[in-house]
């Protein structure tokens, strides 16, 4: 589903080049929950970056689906991400001036989708917030802002999504109910999700966690969840 071939990043700091993330490769099958955990400025949001097509690389492809974000011009990533790829970000990037259910309502609307009403209403109940969709951004909780972006993320039905620190604002226990609707919404939606975060509890809750230290993958594993090992 997800292929990075030698993937790296080199940005000039004061005019001298510092390697943010050393070639790396790294594969991701379709439906998986992949957590990409490390301390800051450990290259985790990079490495988000480029496969989102957000970032060029210095080397290296992304693959997503076969296709190659690599190859693409920046219309060709744009239409590429609006199809295929939702974003959850730490700060909401809720459109101020539009309501719940008008923000998630907005890439269907970019994309062309029909029944982008119905589709946003369903969405809001699955996030809890059905009573709360004609509510603008400002009348709501921080939790309740980031549940409207998880339902804006996957209003298009995407193959990935990407979730940037989406606890980051948030306290500890509404960080919590946010990740759990994450799992939820990832196994009824079928996403393949990658989420990045520095903080350990929040990552157990993937099925894999890949660990970046200094730009380079420091670890690789399967989480095994009690559900898992009771089945077993």
């Amino acid at each position: 589903m997800i292929k990075l071939v030698d993937l790296s990043r080199t940005v000039l700091m004061g005019g001298v080049p510092l390697t943010v993330l050393h070639p790396l490769t790294l594969e991701i099958p379709k439906g998986q929950f992949v957590a990409v955990m490390g301390p800051s400025g450990s290259g985790k949001s990079t490495l988000l970056g480029l496969m989102a097509g957000l970032d060029r690389p210095s080397s290296g492809e992304v693959r997503i689906n076969g296709a190659a974000l690599t190859e693409m011009n920046e219309d060709q990533l744009a239409r590429f991400r609006g199809a295929n790829i939702g974003f959850v970000f730490q700060s909401y990037h809720l459109i101020p001036t539009l309501t719940a259910k008008e923000n998630v309502q907005v890439p269907m609307e970019i994309m062309r989708l029909g029944a982008a009403p119905r589709r946003a209403g369903e969405l809001l109940e699955q996030v809890g917030l059905s009573q709360r969709a004609a509510h603008y951004p400002a009348q709501l909780s921080g939790g309740e802002q980031q549940r409207v972006a998880i339902a804006r993320a996957f209003a298009c039905r995407p193959p990935v999504l990407l979730a940037d620190e989406p606890t980051g604002n948030l306290d500890s226990q509404t960080g919590e109910t946010i990740i759990a609707l994450l799992r939820r919404m990832h196994r009824e939606e079928g996403a393949t999700m990658i989420l990045v975060t520095h903080d350990p509890g929040i990552a157990k809750a993937a099925e894999r966690i890949v660990n970046l230290l200094d730009g380079r993958i420091d670890g690789d594993r399967l989480v095994e969840h009690p559900q898992q090992k009771a089945a077993g």
